[in-house]
């Protein structure tokens, strides 16, 4: 069976959400309380996978943000400067629960805006 909607022939847009938030929130005062971080992992080939942590506040060194996650989660990892995505942070490994209690338990971010993807 088909849905019937009220509006035919408007069709639904599962990311308007997102498009409407980023537009309407970007460049407002209080732009960082609601940045979301995005830990995402990334398949590689084989066993190997990639861990990317993007959305940080731009205050933060990433530098050391990063050391601290290299030395806590034994892993190596760096930093790289997208034109699209800004800074986003690599580790080596799934360290997705790793890194969400790392920033939750350091108080870098507030749990309700860590958003953990993949499988």
């Amino acid at each position: 069976m088909t849905e019937v909607s009220d509006n035919p022939g408007v069709t639904f847009d599962p990311f308007a959400d997102a498009d409407d938030n980023s537009s309407s929130k970007a460049g407002a005062a209080g732009d960082s309380e609601h940045k979301y971080v995005h830990i995402r992992v990334q398949q590689r080939n084989g066993k190997k996978s990639l861990t990317t942590v993007q959305g940080l506040d731009k205050a933060f060194d990433y530098k050391k943000v990063l050391k601290a996650f290299k030395k806590d989660f034994c892993c190596n990892g760096n930093v790289v400067d997208d034109t699209e995505l800004g800074k986003v942070i690599q580790l080596q490994g799934d360290q997705r629960k790793n890194v969400s209690t790392f920033l939750i338990g350091s108080q870098l971010v507030k749990k309700d805006m860590v958003k953990i993807h993949g499988f």
